[in-house]
């Protein structure tokens, strides 16, 4: 895959976002912000943002058929994160199947039908919360190691199932957006996750000399993979925190709180490294969802 194709792939994702009418400034931002992180330019993303390049235009910069899939993976998922898909976005994926050449077999993402509804359906939290926690950290940095082309997108439902029965389990009456809302202040941000998951596995190899060789191959694997850990494991523990004190810490205090148990948990990835690996082994994307879905 092109560097160009990546950033049409980016431009394509960005315009799903936007074909609900709603321009949220701040996602964005952070949407800029890791397509600047992955070495993209900024202009194609800016000129979609602003209307000026057609679903028609972008599909004619992907020549082969896995990026035009990865594009409307890219899409659908977008379309899908803050609740079913509309009319309007229904008729923005309708059409970028078909400048895509996109058949109804390939029209489906598994993981679209869990987003958002099935974040508050999830099993209920054991009273051991910190070995909760832990394990879903390396479940979704499992999640990582799949082959499944899409098997990384259902790391950010299964993040907000654990901070919702984090919640739940301290007597916090919460709904998907408000779980949402709490993880995007640890800047999980659901598009801006999205488009960083899907851009680093489409951009494959290109990625490791864009980005000095920790994302392509081998290597982004398990980048990724430790990234997700980290990151899984700081926002069930602050969440644990802020539900316990009753959602009365200050967005400071909550950073903070997320910054340092990353930290631990970054020192603590290459302890729990074969224990991650064997639960890849042992998991399929399909049980994932079967789980998340109840």
């Amino acid at each position: 895959m092109t560097l160009n194709e990546a950033e049409a792939i980016v431009a394509i994702a960005t315009l799903a976002a936007l074909a609900d009418g709603n321009h949220d400034s701040q996602e964005q931002a952070a949407i800029a912000e890791v397509s600047a992180s992955l070495g993209l330019s900024p202009e194609t993303l800016q000129r979609a943002a602003a209307g000026q390049l057609t679903v028609t235009e972008l599909a004619s910069r992907l020549s082969s058929p896995e990026s035009r899939q990865t594009a409307y993976d890219a899409a659908l998922s977008v379309s899908h994160l803050g609740a079913e898909a509309g009319p309007a976005e229904q008729t923005f994926l309708s059409g970028l199947a078909s400048a895509l050449g996109i058949t109804a077999a390939n029209a489906v993402s598994p993981v679209a039908t869990i987003l958002p509804s099935s974040v508050t359906s999830g099993a209920p939290v054991p009273n051991d919360i910190d070995n909760h926690i832990l394990d879903q950290a390396i479940l979704t940095a499992a999640m990582e190691l799949l082959p499944d082309r899409l098997a990384n997108l259902a790391i950010l439902p299964l993040q907000l199932r654990m901070v919702y029965g984090i919640g739940q389990k301290h007597g916090q009456k919460l709904d998907a957006r408000q779980v949402a809302d709490l993880a995007a202040t640890f800047g999980i941000g659901a598009v801006a996750q999205v488009f960083e998951k899907v851009v680093r596995r489409a951009l494959g190899g290109l990625a490791g000399g864009l980005l000095g060789g920790m994302v392509g191959g081998a290597g982004g694997v398990a980048a990724g993979a430790a990234v997700t850990f980290a990151s899984t494991y700081a926002l069930g523990h602050a969440a644990e925190q802020y539900y316990a004190q009753n959602r009365s810490l200050s967005i400071a205090d909550m950073k903070t709180l997320f910054t340092r148990f990353q930290s631990e948990a970054k020192e603590m990835y290459p302890r729990v490294q074969d224990r991650i690996r064997q639960r890849a082994s042992g998991t399929s994307l399909s049980s994932v969802l079967q789980s998340i879905r109840g």
